[in-house]
């Protein structure tokens, strides 16, 4: 049996992001956003979905660019006060102890204590509501070396990425890992021992 709860913003996990980006005045800002997610390999794109009363809201349609700085679980309480004020009246930076860093390539700030940042130029925006979800293409990955595997790739366990649970509004972590991609429903798919291809547009 399923409780019925209605039409709610739902999924899990959701990422905890923080939204990097120079105001008019070229004041460095982050807000925190929930509402986000990959929506495209080629090009890599991200998108974001900001309320159109926030700070950040403005600036992004401006400068045509942002950031996301993947804050880690130690990271919860300073990701989770960066919702809370708003970059009209408040540096957020100074309040929270960090530091911004401008982005090498787009006019925007991200957070060097973050173990991961993505440099994002917007690409298109879609008014749905009381949200416009801005949709970044991804130019730069900087991940800390520290948070890197042997293979050079980013490690979900260094890096401890910061999880969100809408509805129930609460912060998590990342549990343990269970397999790998494409590999671990071999049998469930019927496919056996044989190699798994990335799936193409038919599948």
């Amino acid at each position: 049996m399923f409780a019925s709860l209605g039409a709610l913003p739902f999924a899990l996990p959701a990422p905890a992001f923080l939204i990097g980006s120079y105001d008019r005045n070229g004041r460095p800002n982050i807000m925190t956003a929930a509402w986000s997610g990959i929506c495209c390999s080629r090009p890599p794109c991200i998108g974001v979905g900001i309320a159109r009363e926030r700070w950040s809201h403005v600036a992004v349609q401006e400068r045509r660019a942002f950031t996301i700085s993947i804050p880690s679980a130690a990271m919860a309480a300073q990701a989770d006060a960066a919702g809370m004020r708003s970059g009209r009246d408040t540096d957020k930076f100074d309040l929270l102890g960090l530091t911004p860093v401008k982005g090498g390539l787009v006019d925007a700030p991200y957070v060097v204590e973050c173990p991961a940042v993505l440099e994002l130029r917007l690409r298109e925006q879609h008014e749905l509501g009381t949200h416009t979800l801005f949709i970044g293409e991804v130019l730069d990955v900087k991940i800390r070396e520290d948070c890197l595997d042997a293979e050079g790739r980013p490690d979900p366990a260094l890096i401890s990425p910061l999880l969100y649970a809408p509805v129930s509004r609460n912060y998590w972590s990342l549990g343990e890992e269970l397999g790998k991609g494409f590999s671990l429903g071999k049998e469930a798919a019927g496919l056996g021992s044989a190699l798994i291809k990335t799936p193409s547009a038919k599948s």
